[in-house]
């Protein structure tokens, strides 16, 4: 199984057309990919700034409100919290987890969006969550550890110019804390936000194959989820605007 660790499922992230960067700033590490038309060297700079300003906004909320950083349930925030604490929290009570089930998701969207001003076409990653705001059909392959399953398929996105997430949890593979034994859940919304607070809140629902089914009808009722994909072993459950296409 590939070393999570070091990401080397990156170097396979490369689409033609586009110049993928990193930047990494403490827990905070992002791929970064846009097209060459819009590139210029500054842009490395302005993610580094990004980054470190959506880390203050959280780490000044937390030192107010420890609990936002700790709770595994539903929380409330005052509506002059940052927009960031805002946007995870509306997501993670959707789908009753805690705020921080949606902080990859929520860095990676809101610097991706930041980018749109600059750049005709962006993605972001996050440890598996991914921006993307792309003009051109995109196939996004599934990483789900030791199942046969792995590295098999990919979800074959349209171009969607206001951008989009696509998001995994599991809890067989990577370093995120998860309750369940899914090898991945898949969650495709129009907010990258969402789309992790759910698919953490999935992959909690599946401990076996048998659970698959439960934790689809669970993610399909959120509001705002446009496709699921959920695997454990050599079982998968899809539903929703998702197409599926093999490797």
């Amino acid at each position: 199984m590939p070393d999570h660790s070091r990401r080397h499922y990156r170097k396979c992230m490369q689409p033609a057309g586009f110049v993928s960067f990193n930047c990494k700033i403490k827990e905070t590490d992002l791929q970064i990919a846009v097209d060459e038309k819009s590139y210029y060297p500054q842009l490395e700079a302005l993610v580094e700034k990004r980054i470190l300003a959506y880390r203050l906004q959280l780490e000044q909320y937390i030192v107010q409100d420890p609990l936002f950083a700790e709770t595994l349930q539903p929380h409330l925030v005052p509506l002059q919290a940052p927009l960031i604490v805002l946007a995870m929290t509306r997501a993670a009570n959707q789908a009753e987890v805690g705020p921080m089930a949606a902080v990859a998701g929520a860095v990676a969207e809101f610097v991706g969006r930041d980018l749109l001003a600059a750049v005709d076409e962006v993605i972001v990653e996050n440890g598996g969550d991914i921006f993307l705001a792309v003009k051109k059909k995109t196939k996004v392959a599934v990483y789900a550890g030791n199942s046969p399953l792995s590295n098999r398929l990919a979800i074959e996105v349209p171009p969607q110019k206001n951008g989009f997430g696509i998001c995994t949890s599991s809890g067989t593979v990577g370093p995120s804390f998860s309750f369940g034994r899914a090898d991945a859940a898949v969650i495709v919304s129009s907010s990258a936000v969402l789309a992790d607070a759910v698919a953490t809140a999935a992959a909690n629902r599946v401990q076996t194959s048998e659970d698959l089914q439960n934790a689809l009808q669970f993610a399909r009722q959120v509001p705002g989820v446009s496709g699921i994909l959920l695997i454990k072993d050599d079982k998968l459950a899809a539903w929703g605007q998702l197409k599926l296409v093999s490797l």
